[in-house]
């Protein structure tokens, strides 16, 4: 794996990105760690293993993980609706066009699900993965997907308030899903999203990093969030401001800040079939179930992001696995049961159970998350975003 840190470097040189941390853990050790570049450019401070990332919708699988726990407890069952909790989504009216007027709209034919939320068939959507007036109307009612003023009680209120884009159950439509199940998860346990997954996961794995809110002490050691534009002009600084305390706001969607020794305990417990160094989270079978594909295949044969993402892979409770190894080979590597899900601002994980090994790859690489920003998903993108693929590619090409 030598020639890993130059080709990473390459993509640092040309400005396309800052930089990079990067582990590789396999057979029970980590065999491969990589601090590339700068968390910060105009401080001149390198990357670090303990530097700080948004890590985006790497947070789907640890809200999942916590819902599922309740799962386990008999809270709530994947067949529940929502609206037992709920109540903002009861009586949910359906565009006829995903795409066309917020007026001209049928009923749902049934309401949303819990399992609904897990696998993004709920109907519900992102601003940035629609079209037309539902995309302009989730950014004026809700605000940033990731930062926003508004209490949980009247954020969902506000999206209760939008029609859905699909029929519960019909497709895929990547959404504020999992935030709705991040705030259902806290509703039931009486107590915000934070101290639900303090209490839950990061103290039992020891992950001291982890949290929606990041202390004063500790914002030396995030890295920066950067801008790159096509025309190859300087990356431009584009970072979330801070706060000087934590948000009633937590996104379980997209909100967590994190490490790559961090993420790498809850992707080992994931590895582990709910366990790790002699702690488990969930039952192995509740496990083989998040990781199991639920899409069928009509529902993959739809594009995610303009991309043919479902070619190769399906989708379970909060995780992405690969279906066939081959297939997958146009955007990336990993055996056929390999399970993760990236983050909007270019992280990435992927535990992979058939060689036992994780590799995970943190960059903080800003993308259009504004209103149908899925077009611009379509067209050209930054150089930097082929360094994931070419991590991963060099990486399984040297287990060879």
């Amino acid at each position: 794996m030598g020639a890993v840190a130059p080709a990473l470097q390459g993509l640092v040189d040309q400005g396309a990105l800052s930089g990079m941390v990067t582990l590789v853990w396999r057979g029970g050790e980590v065999v491969q760690s990589l601090a590339i570049g700068k968390r910060d450019i105009a401080g001149d401070l390198p990357m670090a293993r303990d530097t700080l990332f948004r890590i985006a919708s790497m947070t789907k699988p640890v809200t999942s993980i916590a819902a599922l726990m309740l799962i386990e407890e008999g809270k709530l069952t994947l067949d529940d609706t929502i609206t037992r909790w709920m109540p903002e989504f009861k009586d949910m009216r359906v565009l006829k066009d995903p795409a066309g007027s917020l007026d001209d709209t049928v009923p749902a034919a049934r309401d949303i699900t819990v399992e609904d939320l897990f696998t993004h068939r709920s109907g519900l959507a992102y601003g940035f993965t629609s079209m037309g007036p539902i995309a302009h109307a989730h950014e004026a009612k809700l605000g940033s997907p990731l930062v926003n003023s508004l209490s949980p009680d009247a954020w969902l209120k506000a999206l209760g308030e939008l029609p859905l884009s699909y029929q519960p159950g019909e497709r895929f439509h990547y959404s504020h899903a999992t935030d709705v199940l991040g705030f259902l998860v806290a509703r039931i346990e009486g107590r915000p999203l934070g101290e639900v997954l303090k209490a839950r996961i990061f103290d039992p794995l020891g992950m001291s990093d982890t949290s929606f809110w990041l202390a004063p002490g500790k914002r030396d050691r995030l890295a920066k969030l950067y801008e790159a534009n096509i025309d190859g002009s300087p990356l431009k600084d584009v970072s979330f401001p801070q706060t000087d305390a934590p948000s009633a706001f937590e996104a379980g969607g997209g909100g967590l800040i994190s490490t790559a020794d961090d993420y790498l305990k809850f992707a080992r417990m994931m590895l582990g079939r709910g366990e790790v160094d002699g702690v488990r989270l969930v039952k192995p079978e509740t496990l083989d179930l998040m990781t199991a594909n639920r899409l069928s295949e009509t529902q993959r044969e739809h594009t995610f992001l303009g991309m043919p993402f479902w070619l190769s892979q399906g989708f379970g409770l909060g995780v992405s696995t690969i279906l066939d190894a081959q297939k997958h080979e146009w955007m990336g590597a990993g055996a056929a049961g390999a399970f993760g899900w990236p983050g909007a601002f270019g992280t990435w994980w992927q535990a992979d159970p058939a060689n036992d090994m994780i590799l995970i790859y943190l960059i903080q690489d800003s993308m259009p998350l504004g209103p149908e920003a899925v077009t611009a998903m379509q067209g050209q993108r930054p150089t930097g975003r082929i360094g994931g693929p070419m991590f991963q590619k060099m990486v399984y090409a040297a287990l060879a």
